[in-house]
């Protein structure tokens, strides 16, 4: 018993350090707001105002977001309220530190300490955990929630049939955080009858009918009695097509998680052909279970990581991709974490061979999250040149990413007062609406703008349309240039004379 409780304790002290070590991986990493994180945010700042004070809300948040934005938005915001960006990123930083914890004692209630310590060290460095534990959007909250489901299915495989039903809510509001979290709705369930089965033999199915009724009772009841279908449909089930093929996506997939997505499927080869090595079984008083019970969870949760990919293919747009693969790799890690403790062997054998894995995966994840949390203008400078021309409550101005300007701005202007370089409708002087690039031109050459902003990263091609657009009016001045980054660009402002 003595042991037991030092080698428990033993395994806490090194999740601790896990912990400590992915906090400060995400910790590292700094930019001003991405577009998405203004958005998120920007989007909850407006419902707390129209919750306390009635303020109309401009825009219909329902059909842009690809989750509710009474959820996430609007704790965010909060948060952002008092702490500003960076305390909204912690709470992200939070969330991940709590799925981190979740997936460790999840994949310790399935084997032991051992693959559970392997699967935590493992997801703390992969590009998609450290990248959503340091970006204020709701993703990571969707990942924590879907974590915790999992997390209460597993940990009630013994319980009476009906204790399944307490992951119901959770599940049902990790969907409500991220629409794209329905896409993981059929793998919980699928795991509530599996890890029951060696309990309850054929009443496992029955456990999973009971999460399914109360999975589908409250997510039918929301899409009737609120206005998310039309958002769900917008950006998740009926989004337009894109163009990214079938190689691009598989390429990123082998780059984000080409390491760890391996060593889960070594893992779970390994657990089907060996069901007892260095971890103990799930049910030690009944054996190690059978080679197809092995086999169908190691499928289920490798499966799981390739869900992503395939409705992405499907879909043919990379946007995301990084949230999902995510959200899939969480599923993923138990068996990874069986994979890292198979490659060590019996005794500690070949203790290298894992260290190499790991830390290779580690490269990958440092690498990655520092390409990608550059790969935006940084924008502190530019939240200063124009602030003098920007009128309170008036004005209009046209900028490639315009969210980002309006989350630092937003004490004198907000987003219905800003048009972005993705779409247009200018209404003319002969009540024509011109849209695309004609909108831009007559647009510019009727001086309707009153600033101009332009990064030269979003939208190279309208971009081009709108400089030269504003340089032959004859309405506009050049108020400057603004550089981001390391020499990476500059933005370039002009205000109407």
């Amino acid at each position: 018993m003595a042991g037991c409780r030092r080698r428990t304790w033993v395994s806490r002290a090194i999740l601790l350090s896990v912990l400590v070590f992915q906090a400060a991986l995400l910790l590292r990493l700094e930019n001003t707001a991405f577009q998405d994180e203004a958005v998120h945010l920007g989007s909850g700042h407006v419902q707390i105002a129209h919750l306390l004070y009635g303020t109309p809300v401009p825009t219909d948040d329902a059909r842009y977001f690809s989750g509710s934005p009474l959820l996430c938005p609007v704790m965010a915001a909060l948060v952002d309220a008092r702490f500003g960006l960076a305390g909204a990123r912690l709470l992200s930083l939070f969330f991940m530190l709590g799925a981190n914890t979740l997936l460790y004692a999840m994949t310790r209630r399935l084997f032991s300490e051992r693959p559970a310590l392997a699967a935590a060290a493992l997801f703390a460095v992969i590009p998609s955990t450290i990248v959503l534990g340091h970006l204020a959007t709701c993703d990571s909250a969707a990942v924590f929630l879907l974590a915790l489901a999992a997390w209460i299915i597993v940990r009630t495989d013994r319980a009476p049939l009906v204790a399944v039903l307490l992951a119901a809510p959770v599940a049902v509001l990790a969907v409500g955080t991220k629409y794209a979290a329905g896409l993981y709705l059929p793998t919980l369930v699928m795991l509530a009858a599996l890890v029951a089965w060696p309990h309850r033999g054929r009443r496992s199915i029955v456990r999973a009918v009971l999460l399914v009724i109360g999975l589908t009772v409250p997510i039918l009841a929301g899409l009737h009695y609120s206005d998310v279908l039309d958002g769900l449909r917008a950006t998740t089930s009926a989004r337009e097509h894109g163009t990214d093929g079938a190689r691009e996506l598989l390429w990123k997939t082998a780059v984000w998680s080409g390491p760890m997505l391996l060593t889960a499927c070594g893992g779970a080869i390994a657990y089907a052909r060996r069901g007892r090595m260095n971890e103990s079984a799930p049910v030690a008083h009944l054996g190690v279970p059978g080679g197809v019970w092995r086999a169908l969870l190691g499928l289920l949760l490798c499966g799981t990581a390739l869900l992503a990919l395939g409705y992405q293919i499907h879909l043919a747009i990379s946007v995301a991709f990084y949230t999902h693969l995510g959200f899939g790799l969480l599923f993923a890690a138990p068996m990874a974490g069986v994979g890292l403790t198979r490659l060590v062997g019996e005794h500690f054998r070949f203790p290298q061979l894992a260290c190499l894995l790991w830390v290779a995966t580690l490269c990958v994840g440092v690498t990655k999250s520092a390409e990608w949390f550059t790969s935006w203008p940084e924008a502190s400078r530019l939240n200063v040149a124009p602030r003098q021309y920007v009128t309170s409550g008036a004005g209009r101005y046209l900028a490639e990413t315009p969210d980002v300007p309006v989350h630092y701005l937003r004490d004198v202007t907000d987003r219905t007062r800003w048009t972005s370089l993705r779409s247009t409708g200018y209404l003319d002087t002969l009540g024509t609406v011109r849209h695309g690039d004609d909108g831009y031109r007559k647009a510019l050459a009727d001086g309707w703008f009153d600033v101009v902003v332009l990064d030269g990263v979003a939208t190279p091609r309208v971009e081009s349309v709108v400089a030269v657009a504003v340089r032959s009016s004859g309405k506009y001045r050049p108020l400057g240039t603004v550089p981001f980054g390391e020499d990476r660009g500059r933005y370039r402002i002009w205000v109407k004379r």
